[in-house]
């Protein structure tokens, strides 16, 4: 078992003493003579356990155990003193200790407490680790792009996880909504308490209320049981509800009033529940539109457009298109056991190029595909589905400013957006480049 024990005693040879028997046991050990010598030592090495006289010179060994947990919460501490009393015991495990043991009297049990302890200790810190991991798994920084539209939308994201604000996040299909969603929910003071997510499309109305507040026995046929719904699942932590505009007209009355007073009643039940959960929704649907029309109720719409980001589509940012294929490249080749993979210029620059009507999704599609289908390690286009290959006239294309954008566009992207080289490569001075670039309302890479 791995672990440093912190001794804390005045008396040198007590301290040098339960120092021998720990290290008998494979521990390794710290020996400080006063509290302020201890929490130095605290700082500054992996502690596990502290073992802590009572009476210290500086300061009462059973007030330390406070100062010791709020600098390391999972270190566990044991008080040990000369003469015990009832009260210095109550006060000690309620200010977090292990246990509180009378020195002599429990020689014998010092050693399979040390155990406990550490094990307790070891446990915390491992599973203090996995959530740790995992929120870092959701962080912004892992959403990969530099373009400004982008950089704005998570930095409102940011802005607003650490509140408890209901946030509607809008944009196309694919664009990745609940990857925000799930950053947002990650960097908030939720973070260690449930994500939930739903999506509102997936269920007919009946079992999409059933899923959502959960149902008492008896509420319907196959009822057998009381089920939770996914409110009280998230309870304490965040309950995502993508494609918010599919959901009926009598269930959105139900959901407002969780937004107003975090109360719900079950399928089935005649008693109020109340909750402590924090709602994300997202939408590609212009719901403000369908509010107007009444295909949406209008105080949800406000209730949960309080705070609204919208995600920018990827033909608005291909200037991010290489950074992704990239990750999604190496993602898929290592779930393939393939290394190495590389993908050739032309089809890179044919990735940037592409409409991306699926946004993110469709391209992460398509890298897979090349993977499965790639004979050695540099990819090129032959792999890629046949509709890169399509061209279907639009009015568009036969516009000549349309055109000159586009032309433009592309050569920005193949110079990373420098205009010196741009204007070089198009054959025109750098000025006419600027006039152009704000005549067509170009955006910057």
């Amino acid at each position: 078992m791995n672990g440093i024990v912190l001794i804390i005693d005045d008396e040198k040879k007590i301290c040098s003493l339960l120092s021998r028997i720990i290290e008998l046991e494979g521990f390794k050990t710290l020996q400080a003579n006063t509290g302020k010598e201890g929490i130095k030592l605290l700082k500054n090495n992996e502690v596990s356990l502290v073992i802590s006289d009572v009476k210290l010179p500086d300061v009462n060994g059973v007030a330390l155990v406070k100062e010791i947990k709020s600098i390391k919460p999972f270190v566990e501490v044991i008080n040990l003193t000369a003469y015990g009393t009832i009260a210095d015991g109550v006060l000690a495990i309620k200010n977090g200790a292990f246990d509180y043991l009378v020195k002599g009297d429990d020689n014998d049990k010092i050693i399979p407490l040390i155990y406990k302890a550490m094990e307790k200790a070891n446990l915390q810190q491992r599973v203090f680790d996995l959530e740790h991991k995992i929120t870092g798994k959701h962080s912004f920084s892992t959403i990969i792009g530099q373009s400004k539209a982008l950089k704005e939308a998570i930095d409102l994201a940011r802005r607003v996880s650490q509140t408890d604000t209901t946030v509607l996040l809008l944009g196309e299909t694919g664009t990745g909504k609940e990857v925000f969603a799930q950053s947002i929910h990650y960097e908030s003071p939720r973070a260690l308490k449930p994500f939930v997510a739903l999506n509102c499309s997936g269920f007919s109305p009946e079992l999409l209320e059933s899923e959502l507040f959960g149902y008492k026995a008896g509420a319907f046929t196959g009822a057998n049981k009381d089920k939770k719904g996914l409110l009280e699942e998230a309870n304490g932590g965040t309950l995502f509800l993508d494609e918010i505009g599919e959901m009926n007209l009598d269930l959105q009355a139900k959901l407002l009033r969780v937004l107003e007073n975090q109360s719900f009643i079950k399928v089935g039940d005649t008693h109020t529940q109340q909750v402590n959960v924090r709602i994300l929704a997202a939408t590609n649907k212009d719901l403000k539109a369908d509010a107007a029309s009444g295909r949406f109720r209008s105080d949800l719409y406000y209730r949960l457009s309080v705070f609204s980001i919208t995600l920018p589509p990827l033909r608005d940012r291909k200037g991010d298109i290489p950074a992704l294929a990239k990750h999604y490249l190496k993602e898929f080749s290592d779930k393939v056991n393939l290394t190495a993979l590389k993908m050739d210029e032309e089809t890179l620059s044919i990735l940037t190029e592409h409409s991306w009507k699926g946004n993110i999704r469709e391209l992460k599609n398509v890298i897979e595909r090349l993977v499965i289908l790639s004979d050695g390690k540099l990819l090129n286009k032959s792999a890629l589905p046949p509709e890169f290959f399509e061209y279907t006239p639009m009015e568009n294309d036969y516009n000549l400013q349309q055109i000159e954008k586009q032309h433009i566009q592309k050569v920005l992207i193949h110079t990373k957006g420098n205009k010196a080289e741009t204007s070089r490569l198009l054959g025109i001075g750098l000025t006419t480049l600027y006039r152009k670039i704000e005549e067509y309302q170009i955006k910057e890479f």
